[in-house]
Order: C-alpha cells, then sequence, then structure tokens
C-alpha cells in the first residue's frame, strides 16, 4: 500500500494547500493540522481514505473532554477516520491488509529514563502553558499529560501483542517513539522527552512507524531480533523558522 504522508501543518498560522499525492492509496495525517480545526475542511472529498490521528496541537485551549467527541465528529463528517486507542484494517490495491493502530501517544517523560524524569516534566510544563489545555477542568500538566501517556502506551503495547491476521502493522502517532526521532537542533536536552517517548521495545511489533510532532524530516530503519522496523517522519513545521524548506507535501511511501 502507498501511503501519503501530512503533520504539522499548522494551519492555524501557516499557509498551506495540501494537494493529493497521484499514486497514494491512502492519506495519513499524524497531528498538529490546525488548532482551530477549519483547515480540516481541506480534506472533503479527497480521492483516497484518510486516517488522522491528533496532535497536542488540536487541543489547544480546549477541555479534553469536550474536545475528544468534538473532533471526532468533526472527522465523520469529513470521511476521515480518526484513530485514538484504535485499529483499523484497510486493503491495498495489491491485496495486502494493512492494519493501521494509532493513538497520540502523549509523552511520559521517561525518555531519559526514571532518573531524568522530574527534570523532563519540569522542562515540559511550558509547552503545557502554551497548550492551554484542561482536563476534568484542571490545567493539563505535565502529571496529567504523563497519565494520559501512560494509557495510552500500555494500550499500544497489548494491541501490538496481540495475534492479528493482518499482512503489515503500521502504527502511527504524533509524539516521537524514540530518542532517534528527537529534533537534531535540540538533541538530548530535557525538553525533548515533551517530543519523544522510549518506545524503543514496541518497535518490533510494527512494519511501520509513523509520527509528527518534532518539525523535521525522519526515515529510518532499526533491526530487531524480529526484523526490521521503518520509522518515518514528515512533518512540516513553521515557514519562519525555516523548519518547512524543502518539504515534500506529496512523498509517498510503501508498506
Amino acid at each position: 500500500m502507498k501511503l501519503q504522508l501530512l503533520s504539522d501543518l499548522h494551519q492555524e498560522t501557516e499557509s498551506f494547500a495540501p494537494e493529493p499525492a497521484p499514486d497514494a492509496e491512502l492519506l495519513v495525517l499524524a497531528g498538529d493540522i490546525d488548532s482551530t480545526w477549519k483547515a480540516f475542511d481541506a480534506f472533503r472529498g479527497w480521492p483516497v481514505p484518510i486516517i488522522f490521528v491528533a496532535g497536542n496541537h488540536e487541543f489547544d485551549g480546549r477541555e479534553l473532554n469536550d474536545a475528544w467527541p468534538a473532533l471526532r465528529a468533526r472527522c465523520e463528517s469529513l470521511g476521515i477516520t480518526m484513530l485514538e486507542r484504535e485499529t483499523c484494517v484497510r486493503s491495498g490495491a495489491d491485496g495486502r491488509r494493512i492494519r493501521f493502530a494509532g493513538t497520540v501517544r502523549w509523552c511520559d517523560f521517561d525518555l531519559f529514563g526514571e532518573a531524568q524524569r522530574d527534570k523532563s516534566m519540569r522542562a515540559g510544563s511550558y509547552f503545557m502553558k502554551v497548550q492551554r489545555s484542561t482536563l476534568n477542568g484542571e490545567v493539563f500538566a505535565a502529571p496529567q499529560v504523563r497519565d494520559e501517556a501512560l494509557a495510552c502506551r500500555a494500550w499500544l503495547a497489548d494491541t501490538l501483542a496481540a495475534p492479528d491476521d493482518a499482512d503489515a502493522t503500521v502504527v502511527i502517532t504524533h509524539f516521537g517513539p524514540s530518542l532517534r526521532s528527537a529534533d537534531p537542533r535540540y538533541g538530548s536536552q530535557a525538553g525533548t522527552a515533551s517530543f519523544c517517548n522510549a518506545d524503543d521495545d514496541l518497535l518490533p511489533g510494527a512494519d511501520l512507524w509513523i509520527h509528527g510532532h518534532v518539525h523535521c524530516r525522519h526515515d529510518y530503519t532499526v533491526a530487531h531480533a524480529g526484523g526490521t522496523t521503518r520509522v518515518v517522519c514528515n512533518a512540516r513545521g513553521h515557514t519562519k523558522r525555516g523548519e518547512s524548506a524543502g518539504y515534500d507535501a506529496l512523498r509517498v511511501i510503501a508498506v
């Protein structure tokens, strides 16, 4: 199956017109499309199926308990399949059945281990202030984000461990699954734990892992006892920071 990948379009501030890749069979939106949700209209009537996993900025200034059902309804009205701790199976033109497992997979701040968790959470408090979200009426701060992240991880671990009859498994998360996915501009500083998780042990459960969030592009392969897992990020980012330079919005990868 040939997949077109888009993420981190940030249409709340960016001017970008997405176009279908001519040879794509499915479009994956890996989060941070538009914090206002208005730009989702651009995907109405898209010529191939769309699978969407939300990013953190889809919840800017919102109460999560209200935002989740509203965002799902918005996607359904546009014919977009939204996954949050859910799976779906789609068949490619070659007849192969591909299982997609999707979740935001919020950051649990354990990227550098338990000993660095408090430091990472302190660094992460800045990003939570930018997001300005609430959960159950309380500020969606680092401890609450970690709780949500651990629930996402538990679901993903159980899902990847369960038997299935698909020909391949694709994981879609907004947050990166490994320090390998860190933005090279920031590397191993504490704030990177707000962008990536230490999910390296889950990689063997996937043939392909797609993510966004880091505002740079990645395409690397991780070898393990079960074979290899390809990790791809095709995030656009912000023009004013030079992150969108050279962005290939029509890029297609095969799984």
